[in-house]
């Protein structure tokens, strides 16, 4: 029944051979990793503002400047990207590359900037489609978080399909936003020259509250520049994509940034020219949206777009981050089970695990796209910095073609970005806006991600630390040295004389000759029924009682199969379990868990083996002799 159920959500699986089947086409690669990208243009604008916005008016008016400031970085940082993605044709994410030229920790910085930023990206995605969604629908303010949550249950759903059918799935959506956007800028800018372009003003206006400094100008540039996030994915997924994937990938990414430009310079020149306030009930999406076509069916198309686009843009990290979680796990600094392909041919638990994360960070945030989003650029920035400083050592390690103009086109962007990242990370360093408990004069902000990245590293050097010290104990000697036959006593635990006690006393038998069976009187009244009825059950086979005044099971078994090992001088003790097997899942619940417990606790004593000996309800009502009574 759950294999039926599952088949149904995730779909049938997919033979291994077919995996060239499951690449992507140019358009839907656009969708699936450039979604994070085109759909900052609904948060990173009005994040902008909002900062602006402290200044008063003339904050406001350096929206547009600082949007084509954002732009140009994004022509650095793509142009320097499109040179990644042919230099690593197999994927050059910021790991692999920094890792091959920076060495060991430059890889793992970049790594754990990468996974912040994954995980955020889900995040602040999400947010901030539910931003858009209150923005429409107002009475849902009260369900933010668990909207929040939901939608990033959806998302895990859908990449657990696999990535060519997340693509069938999201292009229609990314398609969608991106028609509505220009058609919402080319008409607004129709209205702009025509003069009848008008944006309600506020009914509460705020006045200026700090003075406008190089440092809010830097802050709102810094907030505006996640407008970039996503760029890295596309250079991390080049083996995703069609044949021939590096000029594929490259011409991906440059219609990214071109897409991109366009929607993010219009509509700062939309907020600019109609001087748009945001509202913490509205958005500047819906505000804009609304001014240009009013209330009707074209405003819902826009704002459900957007939330789409939002809701969709966390793909882009879940279609990058389980191939980086993948690498890591292939060089030993993640859990191995990350670098598992699910049925779906999809990295499914790397998928689960960000899922998991981001929906944690939802709730721990309230949802709070202002509170995430400085944490956001620091993050990326940083794992650009060290993907294009990496690059200017590939360049002029390797001394091709052009290596030096090559080396320059990287090093401006290492440079450019590195300058970012610094500036997020002290511009937004705490906000107390955002305390992280009510009534603590600390607020979230970039500090966060400054202290998480060196643990992040910590723990994956650890972790290749563990796998070295594995392999050497699991290593084969050189030649087969001369072993002496293994001695092996079997113990039965009977709790109660029944039907799986039984069968888990016949399994021993055919097992060895040396079979002791073991019961732990916590009632010594029952002690004399269970002798009685071991005589005519048992078969010959010697049972010990062990009294237990204190009424634990466990641990008085446990320290007698301690004793037995040493005093019979035996290299292994196997303990075979009885296990009772109800028919339905929650039936299982009702029976105690004991025999659970006590593998759990042998698994990590050396010497010991347990086998459990099921007894199933369907196979016991089938056999004929299953009704003839123990007593």
């Amino acid at each position: 029944m759950f294999g039926a159920f599952r088949r149904v959500i995730i779909g049938d699986p997919i033979h291994s051979d077919l995996e060239h089947e499951e690449r992507l086409s140019k358009r839907k690669a656009l969708a699936v990793f450039s979604s994070d990208a085109l759909s900052s243009v609904a948060y990173a604008p009005q994040e902008t503002l909002i900062v602006l916005l402290a200044a008063g008016a003339a904050g406001a008016a350096l929206s547009l400047p600082i949007s084509i400031a954002v732009i140009t970085l994004l022509a650095i940082v793509v142009s320097s990207y499109r040179q990644t993605i042919y230099a690593y044709p197999r994927g050059g994410g910021s790991y692999i590359v920094a890792r091959a030229n920076l060495g060991e920790i430059a890889g793992l910085i970049a790594a754990s900037a990468l996974v912040v930023g994954y995980v955020l990206t889900v995040s602040v995605s999400i947010a901030s489609a539910v931003d858009q969604l209150v923005s429409a629908a107002p009475v849902l303010v009260g369900a933010r978080v668990w909207l929040g949550v939901s939608a990033i249950a959806l998302v895990t759903l859908a990449n657990l399909r696999g990535l060519r059918e997340s693509g069938n799935i999201f292009a229609v959506p990314t398609y969608v936003f991106i028609g509505s956007m220009f058609l919402m800028i080319g008409l607004g800018l129709a209205r702009i020259a025509s003069g009848t372009f008008e944006v309600p003003p506020p009914a509460h206006p705020s006045d200026a509250v700090a003075p406008l400094t190089l440092f809010l100008v830097l802050r709102a540039f810094a907030v505006g520049s996640a407008v970039m996030t996503g760029t890295e994915a596309i250079s991390d997924g080049v083996l995703a994509f069609k044949a021939p994937e590096p000029r594929n990938a490259a011409q991906t990414i440059t219609a990214m940034a071109v897409i991109l430009a366009v929607m993010f310079i219009g509509l700062s020149v939309l907020i600019t020219v109609g001087h748009v306030i945001p509202s913490e009930h509205e958005s500047v999406i819906s505000i804009l949206a609304r001014s240009t076509f009013g209330d009707g069916i074209v405003y819902y198309v826009v704002q459900g777009s957007a939330v789409l686009i939002l809701v969709l843009a966390a793909n882009t990290a879940f279609a990058d981050f389980p191939r980086l979680a993948s690498f890591l796990a292939r060089d030993d600094y993640a859990p191995h089970q990350l670098a598992f392909r699910g049925e779906r041919l999809a990295f499914s638990n790397g998928i689960l695990l960000l899922g998991l994360l981001a929906a944690l960070l939802i709730i721990l945030f309230s949802g709070s796209t202002g509170a995430l989003l400085p944490l956001y650029a620091v993050s990326v920035f940083a794992a650009f910095t060290c993907s294009q400083a990496a690059m200017v050592r590939h360049w002029w390690r390797e001394r091709g073609s052009n290596y030096l103009a090559k080396a320059f086109v990287n090093g401006i962007g290492a440079t450019v970005t590195g300058i970012v990242a610094v500036v997020a990370a002290a511009t937004n360093f705490m906000n107390p806006d955002y305390p992280v408990s009510p009534g603590v004069p600390i607020g979230w902000g970039s500090w966060l991600v400054l202290v998480i990245v060196p643990i992040f590293v910590l723990t994956f050097r650890r972790v290749k630390q563990h796998y070295a010290e594995a392999r050497v104990h699991r290593d084969l000697p050189a030649q087969p040295p001369v072993h002496r036959p293994l001695r092996n006593a079997v113990v039965v635990p009977v709790a109660r004389l029944d039907r799986p006690a039984i069968e888990a006393l016949r399994y021993a038998r055919s097992l060895s000759n040396d079979v002791t069976a073991v019961h732990v009187a916590a009632e010594i009244e029952r002690r004399g029924d269970i002798e009685a009825q071991w005589q005519v059950w048992g078969e010959g086979t010697p049972l010990t009682i062990i009294e237990s005044p204190y009424r634990s099971l466990t641990q008085p078994l446990l320290q007698y199969l301690t004793q037995l090992r040493k005093a019979e001088r035996v290299d292994y003790v196997t303990v075979v379990v009885p296990e009772y097997v109800p028919d339905s899942w929650w039936e299982h619940l009702l029976h105690g868990q004991s025999a659970q417990f006590l593998k759990l606790q042998l698994l990590f004593q050396p010497g010991f083996v347990v086998t459990s000996v099921p007894c199933h309800e369907l196979e016991t009502l089938n056999t004929v002799d299953a009704r003839r009574p123990l007593t």
